[in-house]
């Protein structure tokens, strides 16, 4: 056993093998996702990420006596197709209700959500988790949904003075309300079992699983670390075989997909170590510290029945017609796994390529390219390659998304290579100008004169030359070593400036020496 010390008191932890021999783990994920719409849930305020503090705000938003909401239509169809692309029932009447509770970033003292009558329930997703380092073989596990429901988001505190950034220990507190009121689904899975100890992989799979399903849909840009997509993860443990499950945590606001997976492991070994001790669980929320790696506690759990819900006296229900739902339902994209397997074996790429590609967040960039003419293999070259080089440059939180290179651009440039106008070496020079600014590929290319030489007498002149000069190389080549061939292609090239087919100077040179490839 082993302690870790936080901004609390020390707590101890077993090691995550232990734990998992003694204990079964019982995990739920709620998942809140901000939905992309131009105004609030309630109020015609705009949505924005990053305006100035307080500058989007409204009388109903704030809460003032007198404002009276009025509901979004496309966040409520947003969260009937959310519902739908998770295989749930849409209700045919649903209402809001009162949230009752009081923080300083809700100013109107309670929450408008839903209760006891979800937009959407019982569906299920089933999720692809994959091969873990430790041998774990991939297998798919069917996450069962238990709810997804429309509320309002709060708005977003900011603690000053203290050294953790947390009210505790602050001089004094910040409240912006400008996410305040921004629509939110929040979306609730039942208690999922069976996973042991692959349970945290279940967990980060599925938020990544359901991140990309949203992303498809377009209702939210899902950014995790603008709070867009917020997960909490609740945890316990119970002995194997018992029929009742243990009390759980549950862990605030995690926002990236590592932390999920890392924040569920903690908890674990947190809890079995409690456990062992013959301690019992405190239901709590706590806090996900990342540059540490462990939880913090935060505040006492409330069931519902402290919430004091009650119906919304000032919205009127909602009642989607079976019809609306259904020409909704026509609207819902191919299923992201269904479709990165058809792309797959479409581009003829190995798991590992496409794993690659996935992780990468470059399928959509591949498939624009593929269709603007470039092979599959040449477009996994570009971006995987070069461009995934140039992007690591730019900083550790930079991709091939922010470059400014188009897929028409990475098309266009191939067929430059493919045509023979221009080798790898010019077409990297072709990419620097792309990325200065300087024009399309073409553009480029016209104006820095980059063309190969396409004069085989030229070609064969600088070949003659270079053998002349390197009689040495010459004599390893005739005597069997090929491979030295390679240095006198290197100076056939600089004798061109570049501007040669490397294959073709290869071709040249083994065609003067009577040597066979």
């Amino acid at each position: 056993m082993s302690t870790h010390t936080s901004t609390g008191s020390a707590e101890a932890v077993v090691p995550f093998d232990e734990a998992m021999s003694r204990y079964e783990p019982v995990i739920g994920l709620e998942v809140h996702v901000e939905l992309g719409t131009a105004t609030k849930m309630f109020c015609g305020c705009a949505t924005g990420f990053g305006a100035d503090p307080n500058t989007q705000t409204c009388p109903v938003c704030l809460g003032l006596p007198g404002a009276l909401p009025v509901v979004n239509a496309t966040a409520v169809e947003s969260a009937i197709r959310i519902g739908l692309a998770l295989n749930c029932s849409i209700a045919e009447w649903c209402r809001f209700a009162r949230k009752n509770y009081f923080y300083p970033d809700m100013p109107k003292n309670f929450q408008t959500s839903q209760y006891d009558e979800p937009i959407a329930f019982d569906g299920y997703l089933d999720v692809e988790v994959p091969e873990n380092e430790s041998g774990g073989e991939a297998f798919t596990y069917r996450v069962e949904i238990e709810r997804a429901h429309m509320e309002e988001d709060t708005g977003k505190s900011t603690h000053v003075g203290g050294a953790t950034g947390r009210i505790h220990g602050a001089s004094h507190s910040l409240v912006d309300y400008n996410r305040a009121g921004i629509p939110l689904i929040e979306i609730v899975t039942r208690p999922l079992r069976g996973a042991g100890d692959r349970a945290p992989e279940v967990a980060k799979a599925y938020v990544a699983v359901l991140r990309d399903l949203l992303r498809a849909l377009d209702v939210s840009d899902v950014k995790m670390e603008q709070g867009s997509l917020r997960c909490d993860a609740n945890v316990s443990l119970m002995l194997p075989g018992a029929d009742v499950l243990g009390t759980r945590t549950e862990t605030k606001n995690v926002n990236s997909l590592r932390s999920v997976e890392r924040a569920v492991r903690y908890e674990m070994t947190r809890h079995a170590a409690v456990l062992d001790a013959g301690d019992a669980i405190f239901q709590e929320t706590r806090h996900w510290h990342e540059d540490t790696g462990i939880t913090t506690s935060g505040r006492p759990k409330s069931d519902a029945d402290d919430y004091r819900y009650f119906p919304e006296p000032d919205l009127v229900p909602v009642a989607p017609t079976r019809d609306h739902v259904e020409r909704l339902r026509a609207t819902l994209p191919e299923n992201p796994a269904e479709r990165r397997r058809r792309l797959q074996g479409d581009w003829g790429y190995s798991d590992l390529e496409m794993r690659d590609v996935v992780n990468a967040g470059a399928v959509e960039v591949i498939e624009e390219t593929v269709a603007a003419g470039a092979s599959p293999a040449a477009a996994r070259k570009w971006w995987m390659g070069e461009l995934a080089r140039r992007a690591k440059g730019e900083g550790p939180d930079s991709t091939v998304l922010d470059l400014g290179v188009t897929p028409a651009h990475i098309a266009e440039l191939d067929g430059l290579v493919t045509d023979g106008r221009l080798n790898d070496s010019m077409a990297r020079q072709v990419l620097d100008g792309v990325l200065a600014g300087e024009g399309t590929p073409v553009q480029v290319a016209d104006a820095r004169g980059l063309e190969l030489v396409q004069d085989d007498g030229a070609l064969q002149a600088a070949v003659d030359e270079v053998i002349a000069a390197n009689p040495d190389v010459v004599e390893r080549i005739r005597g069997g070593k090929v491979q030295a061939v390679g240095a006198l292609i290197g100076q056939v090239m600089k004798a061109m400036r570049g501007q040669a087919d490397a294959g073709k100077a290869r071709q040249l040179i083994l065609d003067t020496l009577g040597v066979q490839g």
